[in-house]
């Protein structure tokens, strides 16, 4: 029986297993789902020796306190997270982005996210999870995924394989940036919106409500007017889509959303943009800026070009 596992002390409030997700299933009604953002995920698999692609737990907000119990394993954290290591002797405040080492009956305690949302902890090893479609990741909405698609629980234990024991401690500096303006393109119902609409839309602020999650984020502001109809025959959604439904009130559809919907699309949020978007918490300001889909397609090729630079220096 493998002997290395974390015992979850507490769970956290939104904590799942996640890799870089299942493509190609939008035909048959399955979303991509995956790490909410893809290069702090990316970030955290490197830090601890491991392909990019290797599953690793993602927490909303507060995290997990986790015992282990095993032989000795590197971890790393990353995002902009509050942690502490508690072992027999002394207690160590964790930095983000470096590995550290946990020794048998040491303590995670991962306390909180700081002005963000998304964290992510990986291990120099393999988390011992189940695949559905390829992909680890969660979907609580759907119940698909590791864990029979549900959260991580409190007492549940988490068994750990194929420990890499020739590991030295990694580093990276790095510093989340923050963002406000959102570029995005015309959405495929641009036109069902007045003049008075698409202005307000790319030059008033809107507040991201706490009505959001992995599958979408609401927004509250000024509303934005419809002049043609408010539903449509439902077609498909890809994440980044910005539905506007009767109230005038956008949502952006985020990782794990519906693969179609009935609400007008006035815009989609650009890649280059999504990780810094869904770090975004309730309450943060945001304004659109519209950008032409060549650009967002230099934008993204350049974003990609920077994070596989960043994990170079690991």
């Amino acid at each position: 029986m493998n002997k290395n596992y974390f015992e979850i002390k507490r769970a956290g409030i939104n904590t799942t297993f996640q890799d870089q997700g299942r493509g190609n299933l939008y035909h048959i009604g399955i979303p991509f789902s995956g790490a909410m953002d893809n290069r702090n995920f990316q970030i955290s698999n490197k830090l601890v020796g491991n392909e990019v692609n290797f599953p690793i737990i993602e927490f909303a907000y507060q995290g997990p306190l986790l015992k282990y119990f095993g032989e000795s394993i590197n971890f790393a954290i990353t995002g902009d997270v509050k942690f502490i290591i508690r072992k027999k002797n002394n207690t160590i405040e964790g930095k983000c982005y470096q590995s550290f080492a946990l020794e048998n009956g040491d303590e995670l305690d991962i306390v909180s996210t700081n002005k963000s949302v998304y964290g992510y902890l990986a291990v120099s090893g393999e988390f011992d999870v189940n695949y559905q479609w390829s992909s680890c990741s969660i979907n609580t909405k759907a119940n698909i995924g590791a864990n029979n698609g549900k959260k991580i629980e409190d007492g549940q234990k988490i068994y750990i394989l194929n420990i890499n024991k020739n590991l030295s401690d990694k580093k990276l500096n790095y510093i989340n940036t923050k963002i406000e303006n959102i570029r995005v393109i015309q959405g495929t119902n641009f036109d069902y919106f007045s003049e008075e609409g698409k202005k307000i839309f790319f030059e008033k602020e809107f507040v991201i409500s706490k009505l959001s999650d992995r599958m979408g984020m609401r927004l509250e502001g000024p509303k934005i007017e419809n002049i043609v109809d408010t539903n449509i025959k439902s077609e498909g959604l890809l994440k980044g889509v910005i539905q506007v439904p009767a109230d005038g009130n956008p949502i952006i559809m985020l990782s794990d959303h519906g693969t179609i919907g009935g609400y007008p699309k006035i815009g989609v949020v650009i890649s280059a943009d999504y990780d810094k978007l869904v770090q975004l918490t309730p309450g943060s300001k945001i304004k659109f800026k519209k950008v032409e889909l060549a650009d967002a397609e230099t934008l993204f090729k350049l974003y990609d070009l920077e994070t596989q630079n960043l994990i170079s220096q690991i």
